[in-house]
């Protein structure tokens, strides 16, 4: 009996090791190809380079003057600042230009994207002018 509960604490001890685990959670599977033979493609992309990717279509939108992209299993999410333009129009060609380019990685399940804009002005310059 004793050597049951050893086996089953061992076993127990295991299996709380592989769940605190990274594993490949750092990655993101991809979608296999349709024509691809029944021993199907394994592939993933890492979410940092997914979010590299995505940073550099959300910085070609008009308007963005810096962008931040996080990618998790699940969600998408994006941050501008925008220098000039209405904030709404870019958040819809950012929220356009970054479904574009999600459905161009190909992943096997595609995050939610999830959009937020604010205006940022430019930095008074200081007058020159002596103060009396």
């Amino acid at each position: 009996m004793l050597t049951g509960a050893a086996v089953a604490a061992a076993v127990g001890i295991w299996l709380i090791a592989l769940a605190l685990t990274p594993g490949l959670r750092r990655r993101l599977p991809l979608r296999s190809p349709a024509d691809c033979p029944p021993p199907q493609l394994r592939a993933s992309l890492d979410r940092d380079g997914a979010a590299a990717l995505l940073r550099d279509a959300a910085m070609r939108v008009s308007g963005v003057s810096r962008a931040r992209i996080r990618v998790r299993r699940r969600r998408i999410k994006a941050r501008a600042d925008v220098r000039f333009r209405d904030p709404q129009q870019v958040k819809d060609d950012l929220a356009a230009v970054l479904s574009e380019e999600r459905g161009r990685l190909a992943l096997s399940r595609p995050p939610r994207i999830v959009v937020r804009v604010r205006q940022r002005t430019a930095c008074p310059t200081p007058s020159t002018e002596p103060t009396p």
